[in-house]
């Protein structure tokens, strides 16, 4: 399972010009999900977003993660990216080989996102599948690849 971090200052999602998920600050995470990709690994990479350290300290150095700012300071936005699981060492267009069926990674994404919820107060989330715009300033940049 792949997570695109963005530590960002705000992040909104819109379908058909309607916001349907918005943080303040915090993390904006596009996620995709491959073909052997498990539940297990969906709360591993949950972990991971939590604890990874990429909000300043007193001294301006990245060492404070969302867990460390508090859910009343820091949000957390969901998007499902299936594009994120493409192949793209060859050619001029991208396979979704290693991407995962869409029923698969519906419930994926659903469970990860669920699982979210319950941990981190205030979760957001786009809607899997949809056409989506996605709005966001990315603060810095900051912008990590993990993999769980």
């Amino acid at each position: 399972m792949i997570g695109l971090l963005q530590r960002v200052s705000g992040a909104k999602v819109e379908i058909d010009g309607r916001t349907m998920a918005r943080i303040e600050r915090g993390l904006l995470v596009l996620i995709g999900i491959e073909r052997d990709d498990t539940a297990a690994r969906g709360s591993r990479l949950l972990e991971r977003l939590l604890s990874y350290r990429v909000f300043e300290d007193d001294t301006g150095r990245m060492n404070k993660s969302l867990r460390d700012l508090g859910a009343e300071r820091g949000g957390l936005l969901l998007v499902s990216q299936f594009t994120l699981a493409a192949d793209t060492r060859s050619g001029t267009r991208a396979s979704f080989t290693p991407a995962a069926a869409p029923d698969e990674a519906r419930a994926l994404y659903t469970g990860l996102v669920s699982e979210a919820q319950k941990i981190w107060p205030g979760t957001a989330s786009g809607v899997f599948g949809a056409d989506m715009q996605i709005s966001l300033v990315n603060d810095g940049p900051v912008t990590f690849w993990l993999e769980a």
